[in-house]
């Protein structure tokens, strides 16, 4: 059964459609107000108090538009674990009906049996059962729609601990030569070993046994919808100021280098000119300059990263022919984009202040990667939180730099 009818379907893009016409309707009110700003301080060297108040009177509202539209999206996308599928097999259908026995009852011999005749590879000592796999792809689903950096990274599915590879980061010698002309011999590759481990992330949500023993209560969709947001909100973090212990390693917290001495294993960057902000003239030359710090191959399928704060500032940048160098989402479900690249929101990124690191560019594609261990699961715990049971509830999911060339950051400084 669908966790939303047709109609509250409907309802929800109606509400979107609006919202994304506000969106445009009130960005340009922004550019109204910014160029009789601009026209001011063209004119007198300062801008009229009412006039600013108006313009961060309108800038603030365009923020408010575009939470309301992402909140639809999010709306839109929820999970529909009730749904089941008249080529559901026998196994899949025993596995449910085990699980949700278990979320009411707390009887495990039902799922027991199961992951015994399965030899499950993700049945580790850690206790609990595995939600069923509609369950957890549809939690891993949701987290990629509301966690910025998984959205844009490669995701890699794993069954053991680790994920390893290897990475060529200067290849062989290379040439032309005539047919007859003799081979020069190839220099030896160099090849970093990387590892990306999987660490325990949990989320613990709470139910009544009331509630449980409801029949209507749908339990599968009621463990996505608690965990998903908790687990979105903390890899978020992760993913961005990691620090590898116990957690995904953000791409923040690698050693960092100037892009004109930058060398594999660290983040290169190029700064804005001026310390805790945008140069004074022609504040967006230093985004051109992160744009082009990259390679070619990289830039054409490169994302920006930033806070609302930080974006909010750059909302106000013009070519030198007048237009916005800021642009709303295009459709419904769309991004933002920034000089024609698409940008991303991300809340973990630190706000503008001497020496931060406040925009990240590059393709995150290639660049990062998610690193999710097959399986989620559920241990019920009916007895250290009476009258309440608790759901303690983990997956394994890790992540890194796993291409410096591939990334780039905005260090707001001078060197």
């Amino acid at each position: 059964m669908s966790n939303m009818s047709p109609s509250e379907n409907k309802s929800i893009s109606l509400d979107a459609a609006r919202a994304f016409e506000d969106m445009h309707r009130v960005f340009s009110e922004y550019r109204s107000a910014n160029d009789e700003r601009l026209a001011q301080i063209e004119q007198s060297k300062s801008s009229d108090v009412i006039t600013e108040e108006k313009v961060a009177r309108i800038n603030q509202g365009l923020d408010e538009t575009k939470r309301r539209l992402d909140q639809f999206t999010l709306e839109k996308a929820r999970p529909r674990l009730g749904e089941t599928k008249a080529a559901e097999d026998y196994a899949a259908r025993e596995h449910k009906t085990a699980f949700r026995s278990y979320m009411r009852s707390g009887e495990a011999a039902g799922l027991k049996a199961i992951e015994e005749k399965a030899l499950s590879v993700t049945s580790g000592p850690d206790g609990g059962y595995l939600v069923p796999q509609p369950a957890e792809s549809e939690i891993l689903r949701r987290l990629a729609v509301i966690s910025p950096i998984r959205s844009i990274s490669t995701v890699q599915a794993i069954s053991t601990s680790a994920l390893r590879k290897a990475f060529s980061f200067s290849g062989p010698a290379s040439g032309w030569v005539a047919e007859a002309d003799p081979r020069p011999q190839s220099a030896n590759q160099q090849i970093a070993d990387m590892s990306f481990p999987a660490m325990e992330l949990y989320a613990m949500p709470a139910a009544t046994q009331t509630l449980l023993d409801d029949a209507v209560f749908d339990i599968e969709q009621w463990i996505a919808s608690e965990v998903e947001t908790v687990f979105a909100e903390q890899e978020g973090a992760a993913f961005v100021n990691g620090n590898g212990v116990n957690k995904p390693t953000g791409f923040l917290n690698y050693t960092k280098a100037p892009n004109a001495t930058w060398t594999w294993g660290k983040m290169g960057y190029v700064t804005t000119g001026a310390a805790g902000g945008f140069a004074a003239t022609n504040p967006s030359d230093s985004l051109l300059d992160l744009i082009y710090s990259l390679r070619a191959g990289y830039r054409q399928n490169s994302t920006f990263v930033m806070n609302r704060k930080t974006q909010s500032l750059i909302r106000k940048f013009k070519t030198a022919t007048g237009e916005y160098l800021w642009e709303p989402p295009a459709s419904l479900g769309a991004n933002a984009t920034l000089m024609n690249f698409p940008l991303i929101e991300a809340e973990d990124m630190p706000d503008v202040a001497a020496d931060s690191y406040s925009i990240a560019f590059g393709d995150f594609q290639r660049g990062y990667v998610v690193v999710d261990r097959r399986g989620i699961r559920v241990l019920r715990d009916p007895y250290s939180s009476k009258p309440y049971v608790l759901f303690y509830t983990t997956k394994r999911v890790g992540g890194g730099v796993q291409n410096f060339e591939a990334l780039k950051l905005l260090k707001f400084g001078t060197a």
